[in-house]
């Protein structure tokens, strides 16, 4: 969720950037990825079986911003797609990485890197989509 209200805060080049910093921050030791047992630290993890939804952070933030440049993030249903748009570049660039590197199949892949994330994700996406336009009506609206 991170990643989507980045892009829809900050909008596509900045979002893009914060996401390119955050990647960045955690190739060089920073702690900033999720705390694992079995996944490598560092760089490594990029190259790992969570590194395609890791490395398409930028392009869904960019993707989420740019729609939202264009005015998705005002309204509720506009809004929870442009979050939509940007869930599905993680999913489609983590799914084609795992499944190349891991699983070389597309059922096991949705089975264990998509279907048990998606109902949370959904949710967030539903809660944060109500409360996106709402705190732009409250703040005045972006600056640009």
């Amino acid at each position: 969720m991170a990643v989507l209200l980045t892009g829809a805060l900050l909008g596509s080049r900045l979002g893009l950037a914060a996401q390119v910093a955050y990647l960045a921050a955690g190739m060089l030791g920073a702690q900033v990825f999720a705390p694992s047992a079995i996944l490598p630290p560092g760089a490594a993890r990029l190259l790992g079986p969570t590194g395609g939804f890791l490395m398409v952070y930028p392009l869904a933030a960019f993707v989420t911003g740019w729609l939202a440049e264009r005015g998705w993030d005002r309204r509720y249903l506009s809004s929870a797609l442009a979050m939509v748009a940007g869930l599905a570049v993680i999913y489609t660039g983590g799914a084609l990485w795992h499944m190349a590197t891991v699983t070389h199949s597309f059922g096991a892949t949705l089975a264990t890197s998509v279907l048990p994330f998606a109902p949370f994700d959904v949710a967030k996406i539903v809660i944060v989509a109500a409360i996106l336009p709402q705190a732009w009506r409250l703040l005045g609206g972006r600056a640009e």
